[in-house]
């Protein structure tokens, strides 16, 4: 599976979403997670969550590419195989907080997490996180 804007996610980034404004966080997904174009908000997908969220920092937006700093995830809980990075906007309630894009091409994806952090590399290409054009 290559990286994917969730269809309701991206409905919402073209009209009530503002990824330069909202909190827009990024969550670790274990392997047991299979994407589903119905899945629209965080309680769809909170069985597969590891650990926690992390607020993405230094967002920007520029000609339709959505970039920001590396996500780190610290002292994620061993045993575990972190396997995809969920995007989502974070209403502080899982079922209202919704999906934008699911992350499985970022540096050191799929991985076997050992108690350590996580460093999510995004794309320094072209592309970076995301790319609307």
């Amino acid at each position: 599976m290559a990286n994917k804007l969730y269809p309701l996610g991206a409905q919402k980034i073209l009209g009530a979403v503002n990824l330069s404004t909202d909190t827009i966080k990024a969550a670790l997904l274990s392997d047991a997670y299979t994407y589903s174009a119905a899945h629209e908000f965080l309680s769809d997908v909170s069985a597969t969550v590891l650990d926690t969220a992390v607020t993405l920092t230094s967002k920007s937006i520029t000609g339709g590419v959505f970039d920001a700093a590396d996500a780190v995830f610290t002292l994620v809980d061993p045993g575990a195989n972190a396997k995809f990075v969920v995007l989502y906007v974070d209403t502080g309630v899982a079922g209202t907080s919704s999906l934008l894009y699911l992350v499985d091409t970022a540096t050191g994806l799929t991985m076997t997490t050992n108690g350590g952090d996580i460093t999510a590399q995004w794309d320094n290409g072209a592309n970076k996180i995301f790319s609307l054009v």
